[in-house]
């Protein structure tokens, strides 16, 4: 058993289902993305950070790790939006679907738009 899982196993039932589900439709979105224990909580990554989540006593959350993206949901989020980094879901409940799937996407675009611009500003090397 892997790290997340104990991690997962370690919770109350509610939110471990809470939680599964989410991971769930994170994994469906980013298959090939690698799951670690990153401060203390379930992380997705490719390359860096996508999204991570975790529970709580009172509720589960959703961190795209990215306050831009979520600003750009405003509206779609704002039932869910307990802070600047994070979406928060009832123990027992769920974020939709749909809802999770665009926010990774939007996470994974953003990641890579980030490594492109890094990418255009290193120094070409020269040939030899």
């Amino acid at each position: 058993m892997n790290e997340v899982e104990t991690y997962l196993k370690s919770l109350p039932p509610a939110s471990r289902a809470t939680l599964e589900k989410l991971r769930e439709t994170i994994r469906a979105v980013i298959p090939q993305a690698t799951e670690v224990l990153s401060y203390g909580m379930p992380t997705f990554k490719l390359d860096k950070g996508i999204v991570a989540y975790a529970a709580f006593k009172d509720h589960c959350s959703l961190f795209p790790m990215s306050a831009t993206i979520l600003d750009q949901f405003g509206d779609e989020i704002a039932a869910y939006r307990a802070s600047k980094g994070t979406l928060h879901i009832p123990i027992g409940g769920s974020l939709p679907t749909a809802l999770v799937k665009k926010l990774v996407k939007a996470r994974v675009a953003e990641n890579q738009a980030i490594a492109n611009q890094r990418a255009a500003k290193q120094p070409k090397r020269k040939e030899r």
